[in-house]
């Protein structure tokens, strides 16, 4: 594999494409009309437009993409996450073209892509399984009869989603109707599909996800786990590794039980499989990952494993270099992701110019970024910034550690999560390890972070100020160190 191009956008690509290199093999960027001044652009050895912002028009261009690869001689084709790396048709059709697809066959994704059909292979597997529908639900009527043997509190899920969407929480029965249709019209909306299930709503869950390599020779081992709770609108903010709560004992049956899954449907690559976790330590399964996760950062700094070099191995057709019994857990790590969302209000996403951007740096600490100082944050996708990782020998320095580097972290012309991420990492309940996935909920109300000072506004309109006037004497002093102690601005503000 001499060529790859990286079917992504951001910090993925870029991260992807750095892994790429230190393997003598030369990248491709592929980028909207939005992108075109990104780092991942200029950092690949070529880079080709594929069209206007919107993904619908770029990123998710399969054939187009396709077309690029075959242009310019790819070998393979790593799609990162989201956009159409669990897309089973385009690596299908990677696949005719006589190009590698980095990641596990288009049969396995399509048993493991739709939640029914992954739930189904995990049960003939004897993996514990949560009670609930055991296939589609398709009328209020058939739904209410479910929903009492089922009992309640229950959600109602959508099949082919991910991310939260089609997901609707339902407390008691006269909820059901208006809850169903709103889970699949949002289900139909985002997916293409309206097909919905019914499954128990666990008591305090905790949302823990066993991170997978397999190759194509039959070997698979489970690289520990991660522990992903800290969630809005069901999506992760805040992920570590390993969990607070597990146990030796505890971690080597879901370890194995991931090892079942991914065996059950010939799956090679790196892939996680996603368990919930009751207050009694129970554990159900809830869903296969086919790719790349976006905090797979955290699994590779206790492991000491680059998972991209092995996602490329593994698509070369190697064999694992190594087995179960020689991966020890070196530490803890901790991932925050750093989104210009704005946490007093909802986390609504925020769109703006980064008139100050300046990442942490130390021992122990690593950024995954897409952006520099000046750029714009598009509206087109996802609102991730960057990923903050930090480890350490154990969680308390890997805490102490995050601590340090979100006050070093200095970003300006965006509300982010960054002060959010504070408050968790020093909020008793997740420091002793007891939480779960309804900390936001339990713990936490926006006027908690509602500090913004009068110098903040100042120094921001002097940011601005830089920008439009070019003006070289204020630049200095945004960025001058001293003065931005003095102002005591909040961190994810300055």
């Amino acid at each position: 594999m001499q060529k790859i191009l990286i079917a992504n956008r951001g910090e993925i690509a870029l991260r992807v494409m750095r892994s790429a290199k230190e393997m003598g093999i030369k990248t491709v960027a592929i980028f909207s009309e939005a992108d075109r001044n990104a780092p991942f652009v200029r950092y690949a050895d070529e880079a080709v437009c594929i069209g206007p912002p919107p993904s619908s028009q770029s990123y998710l261009q399969g054939d187009k993409i396709i077309a690029i690869c075959k242009e310019l001689k790819v070998d393979g084709i790593h799609p990162g996450y989201g956009f159409l790396s669990e897309n089973a048709d385009f690596a299908r059709k990677v696949r005719e073209a006589g190009i590698t697809f980095i990641g596990p066959s288009p049969e396995s994704m399509d048993m493991m892509g739709d939640k029914l059909s992954a739930k189904a292979t995990a049960k003939k597997m004897n993996v514990p399984m949560i009670t609930g529908s055991e296939g589609a639900v398709s009328n209020v009527k058939e739904a209410i009869k479910i929903a009492k043997e089922t009992g309640f509190p229950l959600l109602i899920k959508a099949s082919a989603g991910g991310g939260g969407k089609g997901m609707r929480l339902v407390e008691k029965e006269s909820e059901i109707e208006e809850q169903m249709k709103l889970a699949m019209s949002e289900a139909k909306s985002a997916f293409g599909n309206d097909a919905v299930f019914i499954e128990k709503y666990a008591s305090q869950p905790r949302h823990i996800e066993i991170q997978l390599i397999a190759d194509n020779h039959g070997n698979c081992v489970y690289l520990f786990e991660r522990e992903c709770s800290v969630q809005r609108r069901h999506q992760k903010v805040i992920e570590e590794a390993p969990s607070a709560v597990l146990t030796p004992e505890l971690r080597a049956k879901m370890g194995k039980c991931a090892v079942d899954v991914a065996k059950a449907c010939n799956y090679s690559g790196a892939g996680t499989v996603e368990f919930l976790v009751d207050a009694d330590l129970n554990f159900y399964f809830l869903e296969m990952n086919t790719r790349l996760q976006v905090e797979h950062t955290v699994s590779e700094m206790i492991t000491g494993l680059d998972l991209v070099k092995e996602q490329i191995k593994v698509a070369r057709n190697e064999k694992l270099s190594f087995k179960q019994e020689d991966l020890k857990i070196n530490g803890h790590s901790i991932e925050v992701r750093v989104c210009a969302e704005d946490p007093m209000n909802n986390f609504l996403p925020e769109v703006g110019n980064l008139l100050v951007y300046k990442v942490p740096q130390g021992n122990g600490v690593r950024v995954d970024d897409g952006f520099e100082q000046g750029m714009e944050i598009p509206i087109y996708y996802d609102s991730m910034i960057s990923k903050l990782i930090t480890h350490g020998k154990d969680r308390t320095e890997a805490i102490e550690k995050m601590l340090r580097a979100i006050n070093d972290y200095k970003i300006v012309g965006v509300e982010t999560t960054l002060e959010f991420c504070k408050f968790v990492l020093t909020h008793p309940q997740f420091v002793s390890g007891n939480f779960d996935t309804g900390f936001i909920k339990n713990y936490f109300q926006p006027e908690m972070l509602n500090n913004h000072n009068t110098e903040f506004d100042e120094l921001a309109a002097i940011a601005g100020s830089v920008l439009f006037k070019g003006n070289k004497t204020d630049f200095a002093f945004v960025n001058n160190q001293e003065a931005v102690k003095k102002s005591k601005w909040k961190a994810n503000r300055l």
